[in-house]
């Protein structure tokens, strides 16, 4: 019987180890993370110490069980409150309305803005499923309709769906009689928040406009 030539048969898998594969697939899962990328940060991960992979995983693992919401603005933090709503030296009657948290931490970063925040969660966005129950909406409402704010400051990135939920929230916020303002369109139309320079965004804050005024242009 003659024997098979067996010059073109390929392995089926590429990787040299399944728990090496099962990394990758996991790795690569993340945002912005391709296969390529992902093999090279598991390559690095077997090359350094076990100690390091170790505290990596614990650092990971505690994110994720012991991470906290601000109660009060769904911020990120360590305890009930975060840092900026739990700081007496912020203006609490001030409440900038962002998508999330990294929103937050861009616009801290300008050193522009000496209010306090509210983290939506979201944007609405009926393609993707996202409606107003499923965003910290109301939440923003009862906040504002208890009292002692003077002004809500939209900074949601100019984009069609974060126009919607401008207006949305506008409706809402409209029997509490409170001032509604929209960052300025330094930022342009399109753009997310998160990833304007500090310079534009901090401009933007300062020059905020009536959102009344901002529907008519």
């Amino acid at each position: 019987m003659p024997v098979a030539n067996c010059s073109h048969i390929r392995m089926n898998r590429s990787y040299p180890s399944i728990l090496l594969e099962n990394a990758v697939n996991e790795l690569s899962a993340l945002p912005g993370i391709g296969r390529k990328t992902a093999l090279r940060l598991a390559l690095c991960l077997l090359r350094r110490d076990a100690g390091y992979t170790e505290k990596l995983s614990a650092a990971l693992l505690m994110l994720r069980r012991e991470v906290k919401y601000c109660r009060e603005c769904h911020n990120i933090c360590d305890s009930g409150h975060c840092a900026i709503c739990a700081n007496p030296g912020r203006d609490h009657s001030l409440i900038c309305v962002v998508e999330n948290v990294k929103d937050v931490m861009a616009i801290e970063n300008t050193a522009q803005f000496h209010g306090v925040y509210h983290v939506l969660g979201g944007i609405i966005s009926p393609i993707d499923g996202i409606g107003p129950a499923d965003l910290e909406i109301e939440s923003l409402v009862r906040r504002v309709a208890a009292g002692g704010v003077k002004e809500v400051v939209f900074a949601l990135s100019p984009t069609m769906e974060g126009d919607t939920t401008n207006f949305f929230i506008y409706r809402k916020l409209a029997p509490c009689e409170v001032k509604i303002t929209v960052i300025a369109r330094g930022i342009a139309v399109g753009d997310e928040i998160e990833y304007a320079d500090e310079v534009t965004l901090g401009r933007s804050i300062l020059n905020r406009l009536d959102f009344n005024d901002s529907m008519k242009h």
